[in-house]
């Protein structure tokens, strides 16, 4: 039997696993988080920012969550430090400081 993504863990034994990893179906990227990645954090300042939503199509990882026409804080599972939302971002909300 073959899993699905959302069900392999470090527990799963490789015969239980697709061949050769392949991903066999969409929307599997949340169950991976990549942010331990990152060497540099982006820090959102709520009061400096503008509700603009600038930031949020610009983001390669889709860290930036959007609800009811407003962001808030990263998602830092995902978010690997690229900094590109701290260069769109027009009202300076958006620091990178070193990771640690």
């Amino acid at each position: 039997m073959i899993r699905e993504p959302k069900d392999i863990n470090e527990s799963t034994p490789w015969q239980e696993m697709t061949i050769g990893g392949e991903i066999a179906c969409g929307g599997t990227s949340v169950y991976t988080k990549t942010g331990e990645w990152r060497s540099n954090r982006p820090v959102w300042n709520e009061e400096k920012c503008r509700q603009c939503l600038l930031c949020a199509p610009y983001c390669p990882d889709s860290s930036i969550p959007v609800s009811d026409k407003k962001r808030s804080n990263f998602d830092y599972d995902h978010c690997k430090g690229c900094g590109i939302c701290s260069k769109v971002c027009p009202f300076g909300a958006i620091e990178m400081i070193k990771e640690g």
